[in-house]
């Protein structure tokens, strides 16, 4: 072997001493039929330099003999004895950029009887593998459908470096762990969603008859695998399968909730299923808890999805429909009983909404303030006016005597915070978008009150969490506290704020409005309420009515989604992106849109739908979130076109995760 790499090395530098030898003899023969003392000045010159050539070759073959020589003396030194009969496969690379020399196992058992002397290791040692074995010194490798567990032994050679590449087949045991992961026991959990409103005064055997209709989808998911299926309550299931079954069922996007979707009942409606399943675990018990979990998640985010939780990931499948609007007060009640019980054991109370705050922010923080400061407390609302979209509602606010001291900016919220300061968060539950995080993370007492879908990264630590994914804002949440809470805790100020959040995330009362959104409205309109002033809290100014314009039209379709960047700067770039994101669903064919502007180093993203598409989904690909027909999301240290980009082929992943196809 070492033979052969001697030879491969000298008939490398050969081609170039031919190829000097050769044009040095064409130019001399040009010469003879030109100029004869040209002709023999470059004869002399051919003569010197096939000496040099014959004396370099001399020279290279014993620099070659002696390289070779010593490094076959240290390989066999390193292994006290000729790792060419060494049992497992060896390799040997100079400075990890050539094979220099392997022994026959390599060469039998790794490459099948080839011969790749001088090649680059590439091959075989990819750049994840190389990668991994400069930290850990072991790596994985597949070749040839076999899987190597590697080892690396770094030496000098004749003063250059070398590894030393230990093979050791592991394919039987990558078979028996992966054996091993297909058996193991996951457990799901499945829940119908708003099975009794549904059900509501049905007979006994219409009653059987949906039942039996959704039961009947879900055995069909079950039959042909090795599982256990048991029907636990009214409502929810246990399903015991083996890991094999739950990878086939995520691969198809979970068809079992297209399928119920699918069921119509007539003038009860339709249900939905939301699916929770525990995987990961060599505990059973642990399979459960993470499988209530992710049912818990599910369901927080308006159910009709499936969630696998594995440690501390989760991963989402479908989330189409919206979340069924529950019209129960009795939830309400507690949680404003227990909200005045919190107000009134506190010193003092910060109210904070999320960042860029808008109308549903700011309004139901508005509306709580007020309802603290009935209750004897002292309150501060906590925002950044430079950077609200709410602007017109904070102007109109500040005019008010008792609101005109209540804004305090997000730096000197901190100092007001003791032990006995109650921090209320709405319209959000995320640590990273509130107002002041470090304000959140001071304070020792926390509620929110949020209507946006879940998310995996929410707030923990909440003595008091408030969430409802079927509200149509966090201002009809708060309207319906407000009424528990005491008596005339809602003047027309608050009225016209609580309605201006309802309005802006119902889009005018088109998208997620229920019989609680309207009863809602009916309430702040009785308290006063002017849909008039509150339509001209939403006027624009010509500067934003002319970027949204440009907006709609540089818009591009990509499907049934509606893409477009907002080439303005500032504020009326922020108004405006929102606004033609809502103008954008009013063409034919769009289920979504969204519009990207650029914000210092960061690009904003709006996004809007009509509820086919799930645009909550698509925003927490890139770092964000929200609700099912309204999110955003912000990209630091992007280019617009990165941005794009990026925004397109989180679109087409959460279509393949939701498997649904573009109308």
């Amino acid at each position: 072997m070492i033979r052969i790499m001697k030879k491969k090395s000298i008939l490398r530098i050969l081609p170039v001493i031919n190829l000097l030898i050769l044009l040095t003899l064409v130019f001399a023969g040009i010469s003879y039929f030109q100029n004869i003392y040209l002709f023999i000045v470059e004869m002399a010159v051919a003569v010197v330099v096939c000496v040099f050539a014959v004396v370099r070759m001399i020279t290279l073959q014993r620099d070659v003999h002696n390289y070779f020589t010593q490094l076959t003396q240290e390989i066999q030194e390193i292994g006290s004895d000729s790792l060419d009969r060494f049992v497992l496969p060896l390799m040997v690379t100079q400075d990890g950029e050539e094979i220099v020399w392997y022994n026959e196992a390599f060469r039998n058992q790794v490459l099948k009887g080839t011969d790749l002397y001088g090649e680059e290791p590439g091959f075989i040692l990819d750049d994840a593998a190389q990668e991994t074995l400069k930290t850990e010194k072991q790596a994985t490798v597949h070749y040839q459908g076999r899987v190597y567990s590697v080892y690396e032994y770094k030496t000098h050679v004749h003063g250059l470096p070398q590894s030393l590449y230990f093979f050791f087949d592991a394919t039987r045991y990558e078979q028996v762990a992966q054996m091993y992961k297909q058996s193991r026991i996951c457990v799901m959990f499945i829940q119908l969603d708003g099975i009794d409103f549904v059900l509501k005064n049905a007979l006994e055997s219409e009653k059987a008859e949906i039942i039996g209709a959704v039961e009947r989808q879900i055995e069909a998911m079950t039959k042909g695998i090795n599982g256990f299926f048991q029907k636990i309550s009214n409502d929810k299931y246990v399903l015991i399968l083996q890991q094999q079954a739950l990878d086939g069922m995520a691969q198809a996007k979970f068809p079992v909730l297209q399928s119920v979707r699918d069921l119509d009942f007539g003038e009860r409606g339709t249900t939905s299923l939301s699916i929770g399943v525990g995987v990961g675990s060599d505990s059973i018990a642990e399979s459960v808890n993470m499988a209530k979990a992710a049912l818990d998640m599910a369901v927080s985010r308006g159910g009709d999805q499936a969630v696998i939780k594995n440690g501390d990931s989760y991963t989402f499948y479908g989330g189409i429909k919206q979340a069924t609007q529950i019209s129960s007060r009795v939830r309400t009640r507690v949680v404003a009983n227990t909200l005045s019980k919190l107000i009134a054991g506190s010193e003092n109370v910060l109210i904070m909404g999320h960042r860029f705050s808008d109308m549903d922010s700011f309004g139901a923080a508005l509306a709580l303030c007020r309802a603290v400061q009935a209750l004897k407390k002292p309150a501060k609302i906590v925002l950044d006016a430079e950077k609200t979209l709410a602007k017109p509602l904070v102007r109109l606010a500040v005019g008010y005597d008792i609101y005109k001291d209540a804004l305090i900016a997000p730096e000197k919220a901190a100092s007001t915070v003791g032990k006995r300061t109650l921090l209320i968060v709405v319209d959000t539950h995320r640590p990273s978008f509130v107002e002041a995080p470090e304000l959140y993370r001071q304070a020792q007492t926390v509620v929110v009150i949020d209507h946006h879908r879940k998310t995996v990264d929410s707030i923990e630590n909440a003595l008091l969490f408030y969430h409802d994914p079927s509200a149509s804002s966090t201002c009809e949440m708060v309207t319906e506290m407000l009424q528990y809470m005491g008596n005339n805790l809602v003047g027309k100020l608050e009225a016209d704020a609580l309605l201006a959040g309802i309005m802006l995330d119902t889009r005018n009362f088109v998208l997620r409005t229920g019989t609680r959104t309207f009863e809602a409205s009916a309430y702040l309109r009785s308290r006063g309420a002017n849909p008039v002033q509150v339509k001209k809290l939403f006027s624009d100014s010509m500067e934003t009515y002319i970027a949204r314009s440009q907006i709609v039209s540089h818009a591009r379709i990509h499907g049934d989604c509606a893409v477009a960047f907002c080439q303005e700067q500032g504020e009326i770039a922020r108004i405006a992106s929102s606004q033609a994101a809502d103008e954008l669903l009013t063409i034919s064919g769009v289920n979504a849109s969204f519009v990207l502007y650029a914000c210092g180093d960061e690009i904003n993203i709006s996004a809007r739908s009509l509820g086919v598409v799930n645009v909550q989904v698509i925003m927490e690909q890139l770092g964000g979130g929200g609700h099912q027909t309204m999110a955003a999301a912000q990209l630091e240290h992007e280019t617009p076109e990165g941005a794009v980009q990026r925004l397109v082929q989180a679109i087409e992943q959460a279509r393949e995760h939701s498997g649904v196809k573009p109308s």
